[in-house]
C-alpha cells in the first residue's frame, strides 16, 4: 500500500498538469450535469415495516383520490378580547379566507370552522383544516405562498391568524454555517502551518471535492428520487473529511521537506504514508455511512450512500491533487517549523527551538498514566450519566421557537381544543374480511372510546365500497408526550381482541403514530448499526495496525465519547441545562435519530483521529523506538494537525447550534460536543494513557493472524529505502501502471 501510494504520490506531483485537468474536467462535467438535469423535487418519505405505513398504504388502496399521506395545514383563527367568532363581521372574514385556501391545484380539500364544528366551545378560536394532494416534502412553493397570504389577508381584517401542520414544513438552509465552517478552517489552518498558500491548499481541495459530490447528487437527483435535502448531509461530511485528509497529506509533506528531502520524494512520501492513513480512515467512514442502510428508512439510507460517494472523491483528491497542487507551489510551502515571511517566518527562526506542546503533553501523560486514565475516564463517566434517562421522539410543532407561527398555532389549538389536539390518531378499520363491517366499526369505535386518555372518537367513516372505515382519535395529551405513545399501543392492543372477533383489522396511522413507529424503528436498528459498523471497522483496523488490544481500544474509546455525548445532549435538551445559552425555548424528548446518526458520523470522524494519531506511533515503534518514545514521537508529528483537524470540526459543527430549527440545533450540538470529547480527551488522553500502560503488549498480535493478514504496510516500511533508490523515469509511470 505505501509503496504503491508512493509512487501515486511522485506520479502526480511529476505529472501534476494531466492530474489538474483531470479534476478540474470532472467538476466542469458534474456541474454541467447538475445544471442541465430535470429539476428535483423532495424524495418521497415513506418507513417500510411500520404499521402507521402500512396503514397509509392500504388508504391509498381503498380511499383513491383521498391524498391519505397529503400534507395538511390548520389554519388558526382568534378573535380580539370581548368578540366571539360567530359575529358576523369575523364570520365574513373566516369565510373568505376558506374560499381563498381553496384555491391552488395541489389543495384537496379545506373544511369550514362552522360546518365542520371547529369552533372553541367558549367561541374565540377556530380553525379551518386545508387538505393537500402531496406530501409537506413534495408540496410546491406557491402553495406555501397562498397559504401565508390567505392567512395575512385575514390578519388585515382584524383577526389573530397561525398556521400549523406539515404544509410549513421546508428543509432549512445551511449556507451561512458552512461559510461560517470554512472561514473558521482557514484561520485555523494558517495557525497550525503559518503560511496561507498552505493553508488554501486543503480548503482548495475540499471545496473541489465536496463541488464534484453535491454536483454529482444533484445531476442524479431527478432519476433516482433523491430529493433535495440528500445534499446536506453529503455536503458536511465531504467538507469536513476533505479539509482532515488534505491536511494529514500536507503537514506531512511539510515534515518530510523538514528532514531534507527534494520535494517530489518528500510528496510521494507523504502520500505513501500519511495517504495510506486517509485510504483506511476514509474506508472506515464510509463503512458508517453506509451502514445506516441496515435502519431500512430509504431517505437515511440515500443520505448515507450519497455522503459515502463525496468521502471517497474526498480521498481521491487528497491522493492525487494535493501532490499535484504542492508541485505547482514550489518553494513556497515552506518545512515544518517555518512560517512565511508574511507571517513573521523571519522573526521565528530566530526563537530557539524547543519540544511542542503536543511532545510535552505525551511525555506528561507517560509519566503518569494512570491518573490521566482515571481522570479522563471518570470524566466521560460523569458525562455520560444523563444518557440512562434517554427518551426517544421525533419534534412537533410544540418544540418549534414560539417566534414561528406553527408553535403559535399549537398553543392556541392546545387553548381551544386542548393539548392532545394537535395529534389527532387515525384508526383505519379493515374489515375486508369481516361478515359484518359494520358491526366491526362500532366496535373498534365503543372500545377506543372505554381507553383512558380518549377526549373525542368521531364516527367511522367507511369508503365507498364499506369494507374500510377511518376512525379519528383525540386524545387528552400533547404528541410528543409518553401518555400518547401509551395510547397509541392500547389501541394497537385492543385492535388485537376486535380482530378475533370480528376478523377485523384495526390500523393507527397519522403524523404522531408515524413519529412513535420511527422513533421505535431507529432504536430497534441502533445495536444491529452499531454491531455491524464497529465490527467491520474493528476488522479494517486489525489490518491497518496488525494488532488485537489497539482497535479494541479504539473501539470501546469511541462507545465512551458517544455515551459521554448523548449525555451532555439529554442534560441540555431534555433536561434543560443551559437551555438558555444554547437557546433551547422547548425541552422534550431526543430526536430519535441522533442515536443512529452520532454513532455514524461520529464514529469515522474519530476513526480518523485514531488512524492519524496511532499509525505515526506505530511507524515510530515499527521503525525501532521504544513504545514510549514512540508515543511521544506520534503526537510530536501528529497532535497539532489532530487538535486543528477537530477545532475545525468543531467549528462547523457548531455553526448549527444558532439554527431556529431544534433538530438541527440538536445535530450541531451533539455533533460538535461529541467530536471534542472524542478528540480531546479520548485520542489526546485516554489512547496515549492506555498505549503507556500495556507497552510493548499493545501491538501484540497473534502468528497465526499474522501471516493470514495482508501486509497493507501503513507505516512506510518499504519507503525506508535512501531517497535517490527510486526510480525516477519514465520506467516508475509505466510501473505504476501494471500495478
Amino acid at each position: 500500500m505505501a509503496t504503491f501510494l508512493y509512487k501515486l504520490g511522485r506520479l502526480a506531483f511529476r505529472r501534476r498538469h494531466f492530474v489538474a485537468l483531470i479534476w478540474v474536467a470532472l467538476l466542469t462535467l458534474a456541474g454541467v450535469g447538475a445544471a442541465s438535469a430535470p429539476p428535483a423535487g423532495n424524495s418521497s418519505f415513506s418507513i417500510p415495516g411500520t404499521e402507521a405505513q402500512k396503514a397509509f398504504d392500504l388508504l391509498q388502496q381503498r380511499f383513491p383520490g383521498a391524498s391519505a399521506d397529503g400534507a395538511t395545514a390548520r389554519v388558526v383563527f382568534k378573535v380580539p378580547g370581548g368578540e366571539k367568532m360567530t359575529d358576523a363581521g369575523n364570520k365574513a372574514t373566516v369565510n373568505k379566507t376558506v374560499k381563498e385556501l381553496s384555491h391552488g391545484s395541489e389543495v384537496a380539500s379545506v373544511t369550514d370552522p362552522y360546518t365542520g364544528h371547529a369552533v372553541s366551545k367558549d367561541g374565540t378560536i377556530a380553525y379551518a383544516s386545508v387538505k393537500y394532494k402531496v406530501s409537506g416534502m413534495e408540496l410546491e412553493d406557491s402553495s406555501r405562498t397562498a397559504l401565508k397570504d390567505a392567512a395575512q389577508d385575514a390578519r388585515e381584517a382584524g383577526l389573530t391568524v397561525e398556521i400549523g401542520g406539515d404544509a410549513l414544513s421546508a428543509a432549512p438552509g445551511t449556507g451561512a454555517t458552512e461559510v461560517i465552517g470554512i472561514a473558521v478552517a482557514a484561520v485555523v489552518l494558517v495557525i497550525t502551518f503559518g503560511s496561507l498558500l498552505a493553508a488554501g491548499l486543503p480548503l482548495l481541495t475540499a471545496i473541489i471535492g465536496v463541488g464534484i459530490g453535491v454536483s454529482t447528487v444533484t445531476a442524479l437527483a431527478h432519476a433516482l428520487d433523491l430529493g433535495t435535502t440528500t445534499s446536506t448531509l453529503a455536503t458536511m461530511i465531504g467538507l469536513a473529511v476533505g479539509i482532515d485528509y488534505a491536511l494529514f497529506i500536507v503537514s506531512r509533506y511539510r515534515a518530510e521537506l523538514a528532514e531534507g528531502r527534494e520535494r517530489e520524494e518528500a510528496a510521494g512520501r507523504a502520500v505513501g504514508t500519511a495517504g495510506s492513513a486517509v485510504v483506511f480512515a476514509g474506508l472506515t467512514v464510509v463503512i458508517a455511512l453506509v451502514g445506516l442502510s441496515v435502519v431500512n428508512i430509504p431517505m437515511l439510507t440515500k443520505m448515507g450512500i450519497a455522503a459515502a460517494g463525496t468521502v471517497v472523491v474526498a480521498v481521491l483528491i487528497a491522493l492525487t491533487m494535493i501532490p499535484a497542487l504542492l508541485g505547482y507551489a514550489g518553494h513556497r510551502v515552506k518545512p515544518a517549523g517555518q512560517k512565511s515571511r508574511l507571517l513573521g517566518g523571519a522573526r521565528a527562526a530566530k526563537k530557539p527551538a524547543r519540544p511542542n506542546m503536543g511532545t510535552r503533553w505525551a511525555s506528561f501523560v507517560v509519566r503518569r498514566p494512570v491518573a490521566v486514565l482515571l481522570l479522563g475516564v471518570i470524566g466521560l463517566g460523569a458525562a455520560a450519566v444523563p444518557a440512562a434517562s434517554l427518551e426517544l421522539g421525533l419534534p412537533d410543532d410544540g418544540s418549534q421557537p414560539v417566534s414561528t407561527t406553527q408553535r403559535r398555532a399549537y398553543d392556541l389549538l392546545s387553548e381551544g381544543f386542548g393539548p392532545g389536539f394537535n395529534g389527532p390518531l387515525m384508526v383505519v378499520v379493515d374489515a375486508k374480511r369481516s361478515d359484518d363491517p359494520k358491526a366491526a366499526f362500532t366496535e373498534v369505535t365503543d372500545d377506543i372510546k372505554g381507553l383512558k386518555d380518549v377526549v373525542t372518537v368521531t364516527p367511522a367513516q367507511p369508503n365507498k365500497a364499506g369494507d374500510t372505515a377511518t376512525v379519528t382519535v383525540i386524545p387528552n395529551s400533547k404528541p410528543s408526550s409518553a401518555t400518547t405513545e401509551d395510547l397509541v399501543h392500547a389501541i394497537r392492543d385492543a385492535g388485537s381482541g376486535i380482530k378475533a372477533k370480528t376478523d377485523a383489522e384495526v390500523l393507527v396511522t397519522g403524523s404522531t403514530a408515524m413519529n412513535i413507529d420511527v422513533s421505535q424503528k431507529l432504536n430497534d436498528a441502533l445495536f444491529p448499526y452499531l454491531a455491524l459498523v464497529v465490527g467491520l471497522a474493528f476488522l479494517l483496523l486489525i489490518v491497518v495496525f496488525r494488532s488485537v488490544l489497539v482497535p479494541l481500544k479504539a473501539a470501546l474509546g469511541f462507545l465512551l465519547s458517544v455515551m459521554a455525548a448523548l449525555g451532555a445532549v439529554v442534560a441540555v435538551f431534555q433536561w434543560g441545562w443551559l437551555s438558555g445559552l444554547m437557546g433551547v425555548e422547548e425541552t422534550g424528548p431526543v430526536m430519535s435519530m441522533m442515536p443512529i446518526f452520532m454513532v455514524g458520523v461520529v464514529f469515522g470522524l474519530a476513526m480518523d483521529y485514531e488512524v492519524f494519531l496511532v499509525t505515526r506511533m506505530r511507524e515510530a515503534y515499527v521503525h525501532g523506538e521504544k513504545p514510549g518514545q514512540a508515543i511521544v514521537t506520534g503526537f510530536r508529528h501528529g497532535a497539532r494537525v489532530v487538535t486543528a483537524a477537530a477545532i475545525i470540526m468543531i467549528a462547523v459543527f457548531s455553526g448549527f447550534i444558532g439554527s431556529s430549527e431544534s433538530m438541527i440545533k440538536m445535530i450541531g450540538f451533539g455533533l460538535a460536543i461529541a467530536v471534542f470529547f472524542d478528540a480531546f480527551i479520548v485520542r489526546m488522553a485516554v489512547v496515549p494513557a492506555v498505549l503507556a500502560l500495556l507497552g510493548r503488549r499493545a501491538w501484540w498480535l497473534p502468528k497465526w493472524l499474522d501471516r493470514a493478514l495482508p501486509n497493507v504496510d501503513v507505516e512506510g516500511e518499504g519507503l525506508r529505502t535512501e531517497p535517490g533508490s527510486w526510480p525516477k523515469d519514465l520506467d516508475e509511470d509505466r510501473e505504476l501502471v501494471r500495478v
